[in-house]
């Protein structure tokens, strides 16, 4: 069974960077897409960031300019999120999320597989 385990959240103060990991067993043995979603206190579930097995890489909203890289260790199983000058418009729950296709879109409905989530609370 696909599974996905998400880890790295926690309390940062603004400024501060964090890496967050995903755990994706099985999903990565062939193709695959994961993203990563943040969905903010009140705010619905948005798109941060996406690598597929192929390299492609994307990433959504102008915020995350120049602050977001996504990354991935195959080998690990793993795909990461380093976000570096933190600011409270990162402050929420990400979820990674992955499918077995070379597609990265924004659109979580489109993602069968999805972790548990990870807090991240960015103090000012």
């Amino acid at each position: 069974d696909v599974q996905l385990q998400a880890s790295g959240g926690g309390l940062v103060q603004a400024g501060g960077s964090l890496r967050l990991s995903c755990v994706a067993s099985e999903l990565t043995r062939g193709d695959y897409a994961i993203a990563w979603f943040r969905q903010a206190p009140g705010k619905e579930r948005e798109g941060v960031s996406c690598i597929t097995s192929g390299g492609g890489r994307a990433l959504w909203g102008d915020a995350g300019q120049g602050r977001l890289e996504i990354s991935s260790d195959n080998a690990k199983n793993t795909v990461f999120l380093q976000i570096t000058s933190l600011t409270s418009e990162d402050t929420g729950i990400y979820y990674c999320a992955g499918m077995t296709r070379r597609m990265c879109v924004p659109d979580h409905s489109r993602y069968p597989y999805w972790g548990q989530g990870t807090e991240v609370t960015v103090s000012s």
